[in-house]
């Protein structure tokens, strides 16, 4: 990723309304959310919204597909991870220790769930 993308998504989600909706997509992967459902969710008005997803979709935070007579947004992972990893690359400058505890709360929140064995 180049810095001139990095400070794009970067200031798309610098806003709260705009960062909200990213997140709110966020939950609703991979399914993604109608617009309309989206500016009901985050009560904002749809014009407002439209062009907040507008901001996301030129830093390819976000993409659209057009669903019969609506239009979904989904979050787009691989560019926020790539975001991620532009900003966390360098920041252990070969000491470990420095980001072992964002890697460590990473793996908290996002490690897969085990499925408890049943008893019989």
């Amino acid at each position: 990723m180049e810095t001139e993308e990095a400070v794009l998504a970067l200031a798309a989600l610098s806003q709260s309304t705009r960062l909200e909706a990213f997140r709110a997509l966020v939950r609703h992967e991979p399914d993604g959310l109608a617009a309309g459902d989206l500016a009901r969710l985050l009560e904002v008005p749809q014009n407002t919204l439209s062009a907040h997803l507008s901001i996301l979709s030129r830093a390819r935070l976000v993409s659209s597909e057009r669903h019969s007579r609506s239009i979904v947004y989904r979050a787009n992972l691989s560019e926020f991870r790539d975001v991620a990893v532009f900003l966390l690359r360098d920041c252990c400058g070969g000491r470990p220790e420095v980001c072992e505890p964002v890697v460590a709360s990473l793996q908290a929140c996002c490690s897969p769930k085990r499925k408890e064995k049943s008893r019989a």
